[in-house]
């Protein structure tokens, strides 16, 4: 009789235990259905590139602003874009699919109107030799909720805004997954407490 009790205490202590962890589990999920205001990629360079960087994206009036900041781009224009999938892991960067279009939309420039470029295009990156390359505006067709999850390529060749599927913008140089920045983490959390 004894053992039967004991085994009947175990297993109540067992079944709070996965049912505390069961919440705190939805706890942590629950933030990821939220809407995001601020996003941000950090970009590492492909293969034997020497490429670095980041691009923040955050909502603001009109749009989505897209700041950048990168080290080690050649002198010249340099196709930039968010990709299909969050992943960097392919040394020439296949594996971040291609442009992100979730309308399936045709390739254009980013001020192009919604409709007439893909969500992920975002023109070309200008650099100039020996200084860091930079990008600033407002995007009225990205969706931060969209894109978060995604990744930020940078290619080798000046995307023309025209060529589909993709702007003929050469290899791959720089990648970097798009995930939630900890500003808008802490604006989230500070909500909920």
């Amino acid at each position: 009789m004894k053992l039967s009790s004991y085994f009947t205490i175990f297993l109540l202590v067992i079944a709070g235990c996965t049912n505390g962890q069961r919440m705190n589990d939805a706890d942590l999920f629950s933030s990821y259905d939220e809407d995001r205001t601020k996003a941000i990629a950090t970009v590492h360079a492909l293969g034997d590139q020497e490429i670095s960087g980041s691009v923040i994206f955050e909502e603001t009036t009109g749009g989505v602003l897209v700041q950048g900041n990168f080290e080690g781009l050649e002198e010249g224009e340099h196709g930039f874009h968010v990709h299909q999938f969050g992943d960097c892991s392919a040394n020439d960067g296949s594996s971040a699919g291609g442009h992100f279009s979730p309308e399936e939309n045709p390739h254009g420039a980013p001020d192009a109107e919604e409709g007439n470029r893909h969500m992920g295009d975002m023109g070309n990156l200008n650099a100039t030799s020996g200084q860091t390359t930079t990008i600033s505006y407002v995007d009225e067709v990205i969706d931060i909720n969209q894109i978060i999850g995604r990744a930020v390529v940078i290619h080798g060749s000046q995307d023309d805004l025209e060529s589909q599927p993709s702007g003929d913008a050469g290899p791959r140089l720089a990648c970097g997954v798009i995930g939630i920045a900890e500003a808008d983490m802490e604006e989230s959390s500070t909500e909920t407490e």
